[in-house]
């Protein structure tokens, strides 16, 4: 008897940790698709990260250039949101039937701006004949990628409508990302850089010294989409609270101007 009721414990304590396994795996799958999981573009670090503890609910946020975002969203990469800097961008991933139907919409205006570091913070009158290739000096522009990232795009743009493209574009120092252009002004490897105005409010080692007008290159409009892929129950609720009254502060307080 001592032998079968040792027998039935121990078949009886495997069955309880199978089941308990069982429902581990099933509920594992659930609860990490409670998270929203976010793709956006670099410049929109800081003013989202602080909309997301606001929200209180878990949110995962990939950060990086729209153009890099876009290509890992077409190759499969599981998100629910996609945040680009341009309308190029999201046009790319929405021709290609990954955003789902209706929820697109132009969210949060942006400015460029020349920055510098905080030691050679001198005003520049950004104007028609501007010699940028001058204050260079034999050194690099720090700018995003001009054929890819949309701050570079942005920026190029407005250095040809300003008849400055040619004498710098040898001088550019096309970087993955906005921010990672910025960083480079910050540790004084350019002396120079064309940036978001967000980024540079967002960095206390570089001074904006001045910014390009905006009939200098196309309106800069950071689009905002649900993905057709996505996965998590609370993903249509995230982006109603982000376009609320209630997150606008948070967009506000870093410079971005958000689009009616």
């Amino acid at each position: 008897m001592t032998v079968n009721r040792r027998s039935w414990i121990k078949i009886a304590v495997v069955s309880a940790a199978a089941a308990f396994l069982s429902l581990a795996g099933l509920a594992g799958p659930a609860a990490a698709q409670e998270k929203v999981t976010v793709f956006a573009a670099a410049s929109m670090k800081n003013a989202l990260d602080n909309a997301n503890k606001a929200w209180g609910k878990p949110v995962v946020v990939s950060y990086a250039a729209s153009s890099a975002l876009a290509k890992q969203i077409e190759t499969g990469a599981p998100a629910d949101i996609f945040i680009s800097a341009d309308l190029d961008w999201m046009k790319y991933v929405a021709d290609k039937k990954l955003v789902k139907e209706g929820t697109q919409s132009n969210w949060l205006g942006n400015r460029i701006v020349l920055v510098a570091a905080k030691d050679n913070a001198a005003p520049v009158d950004i104007k028609p004949g501007l010699d940028l290739a001058g204050l260079l000096k034999g050194g690099k522009l720090a700018m995003g990628a001009p054929d890819s990232v949309p701050a570079g795009k942005y920026g190029k743009a407005a250095l040809e409508k300003l008849g400055a493209w040619a004498s710098v574009e040898k001088s550019v120092a096309g970087a993955e990302s906005v921010r990672a252009a910025l960083a480079l002004v910050s540790r004084g490897e350019a002396p120079y850089g064309i940036v978001y105005a967000t980024d540079a409010a967002a960095d206390p080692g570089v001074a904006v010294v001045g910014t390009f007008p905006a009939d200098t290159h196309p309106p800069i409009i950071y689009p905002i989409a649900i993905l057709s892929e996505s996965r998590s129950p609370d993903t249509a609720a995230y982006l109603e609270y982000l376009k609320s009254s209630q997150a606008a502060p948070f967009f506000e307080k870093e410079g971005f101007t958000v689009l009616k």
